[in-house]
Order: structure tokens, then C-alpha cells, then sequence
């Protein structure tokens, strides 16, 4: 019988990579989703009150204004690969006593990709002063939610003089733990082999899993949420905007990053929160002295739509009675008058 050759390591190797390069063209050629035109993601989301405002050279922002003109002003700030739709339940309703303002930050909803591919949180600071510059916006409360609750209190620490207040729903930031593990997407964006392949596959199953997976209310993920996300994801370039900004290095806080936040902060935490878990909520309430923390059973990730009603509240009376605290202290005080 003739000896059989036996495969050294490296050939092995290179047969495991070879086969890994098949199955990921083959999942490409089959899962591969096309890109959907800018005119149809606009007629369809980004009718009234939509605006496109071009906020920095080259970069046209998807911005609603919404409410009385003479309110106190709401910024909102939304989270990864969401838009600014996640906000709705709260316009819904907090827009008859606040002005709020919300936008699709770059790289996300009809923004679009950013034109000089700049996904770092930096980046994202600079456009919000940017759009708060655009509409005169002289001091606002500021409100963000995961990814946006990271922009929120970095841009707060920045412009202490212009937030009013701020409201921090499942934020990021908190130090991460080299024990931690990373999720999966942000390892494959690091891959540069699979970064293309990847950025092509986009399934509506695997948006439809991800967002079930990320709250704990079920009944808010409905086929309409699904195909917004979906389709959202698809205007040009935002997969791969998606894939540069998750190949970042996490931005890990320095030590006294919270030091300038001296503005009254509410806290709004999920007990459920897969993505960000509510311990992380210790590091912003020892870090910001005029902080105040709720948190929410039976409520993952997104708190502003699994209990809209609760939390629009909540932020309502939040902001009334900073309103009102803020009066008393700008007050001329007593005059004594000599008898």
C-alpha cells in the first residue's frame, strides 16, 4: 500500500483559511443585501418635519425641530446604528411643553456617511456643537441614549456653560474591564480579511434577532421597527461607516472625565440591559455629585420605547423641577430696606 502523505501544519492552515474564504464568498453571493437608493430612504423616512442642514463643510445633517419655539430645548442623541425615530415616544410626548431637537448622527440614518470618515466620539462632539451652533441653540438639556449617552456627557464635560441639564439613558463610557468580553461585531469589524464580506451581509433576520436581543419589552419590536432599522442600514455607505466606526479602540475615560458635569443628571438604566449592564450606572452616580438614578425592572436597552410612558415622565419632571431650581438661584435677592 502506497504511505499516505501526511498535511504539515502549515498546510493545514492554509486548507482552514481556504475553506473560510470559500464559505464566506458563498454567504456573500447568497446573503449579500444591496444598498437602497438616498431619494427612496428620504421619501420614506425623512418627510416632515425632516430637515437637511448642512452643519460642517460636506456634511448634511437629517435634524427634526420640533415644538414651541419659546420652550426650553431638548437635544437627543441616539444610540448605535439607531436613528433619531428612536426618540419618537418621547416627542410624542414631551413636544407640547419642550422644543426638541433631534438628529441622525453621521454614519447613521439619513445622514449618511461622514465625508471624512470620522466615527471617533471627538467627531460626534464636534457635530453636535455643530447642529447647536446651525439653530442657535444658546443652552439646552442634552439627552442621550447608548452610544448618544457617551457623546451626551462628553459634550456636557466639554460645554458646561450650554447644558442645562442632562439625562444619561443606558449611556456609555463606563471604563472597561479587560475581563469584559467584546461583542462579536466589534471583533469582526477588526478582522480586515472579513471586513468587506461582512459589511455586505445584512439579513432582515439578523437586524430582527439583534433588536430583540437587546430589549426585554418584546412587544416594541414590530415589523415596521424592523424594516426601518433594515433599511436605515442600507443608505450608501452606511455599512461600511458601521464597520469603520466599530474598528475603533473603545475610549476609555480618564479618571476625572466626570469632574466638569456639575449640571443636575438624571440616570435612566433597563434592569435587563444586555448591551451595557446597569452596574455601569455606579461609575456615572459617584462620578456627577447632582445625579439622580432610576432604574427600570422588566426593561433592557432602550428605556425611551419599552416604557415610553414612564420615562417621558420621568424626564418631564426631571426638567420642570431644574427649570425651577434654576430661577430660584438666578433670583436678585431681597432687598432690606433701612427703617
Amino acid at each position: 500500500m502506497a504511505n499516505r502523505r501526511r498535511l504539515r501544519p502549515s498546510q493545514w492552515a492554509g486548507l482552514i483559511v481556504g475553506g473560510l474564504a470559500i464559505l464566506l464568498a458563498g454567504a456573500w453571493l447568497v446573503l449579500r443585501v444591496p444598498d437602497i437608493e438616498v431619494a427612496t430612504l428620504r421619501a420614506k423616512y425623512g418627510g416632515p418635519p425632516s430637515q437637511f442642514v448642512e452643519v460642517l463643510p460636506g456634511l448634511t445633517v437629517h435634524l427634526r425641530d420640533e415644538g414651541p419655539r419659546d420652550a426650553p430645548v431638548l437635544v437627543l442623541l441616539h444610540g448605535s446604528d439607531a436613528s433619531l425615530h428612536t426618540w419618537q415616544p418621547w416627542v410624542d410626548r414631551l413636544s407640547g411643553r419642550f422644543r426638541i431637537v433631534r438628529f441622525d448622527l453621521p454614519g447613521h440614518g439619513l445622514t449618511g456617511p461622514d465625508p471624512k470618515r470620522d466615527y471617533s466620539t471627538a467627531h460626534y462632539v464636534a457635530v453636535v456643537d455643530a447642529v447647536a451652533r446651525a439653530l442657535q441653540l444658546q443652552r439646552f438639556a442634552l439627552a442621550g441614549n447608548s452610544m448618544g449617552g457617551g457623546v451626551a456627557w462628553r459634550y456636557a464635560a466639554a460645554h458646561p456653560d450650554t447644558v442645562s441639564a442632562l439625562i444619561l439613558v443606558d449611556a456609555s463610557g463606563a471604563p472597561y474591564k479587560g475581563g469584559d468580553k467584546i461583542p462579536l461585531g466589534f471583533r469582526l469589524a477588526r478582522l480586515p480579511v472579513v471586513q468587506d464580506v461582512v459589511g455586505g451581509l445584512l439579513p432582515r433576520s439578523l437586524v430582527a434577532s439583534s433588536l430583540r436581543g437587546v430589549v426585554s419589552n418584546q412587544a416594541i419590536v414590530t415589523p415596521a421597527m424592523i424594516d426601518r432599522y433594515w433599511e436605515l442600514l442600507r443608505y450608501p455607505g452606511e455599512r461600511s461607516a458601521t464597520i469603520d466606526r466599530l474598528s475603533l479602540p473603545y475610549p476609555q475615560p480618564a479618571p476625572d472625565a466626570l469632574q466638569r458635569l456639575t449640571m443636575p443628571t438624571l440616570i435612566l438604566w433597563g434592569r435587563e440591559d444586555r448591551v451595557i449592564p446597569v452596574a455601569s450606572t455606579a461609575w456615572f452616580q459617584h462620578g456627577i455629585p447632582q445625579s439622580r438614578t432610576i432604574v427600570y425592572d422588566h426593561v433592557g436597552h432602550l428605556p425611551m420605547e419599552e416604557v415610553p410612558d414612564r420615562s417621558a415622565a420621568e424626564v418631564a419632571a426631571f426638567l420642570t423641577a431644574t427649570a425651577a431650581s434654576s430661577a430660584r438661584d438666578s433670583a436678585p435677592s431681597p432687598r432690606v430696606l433701612a427703617g
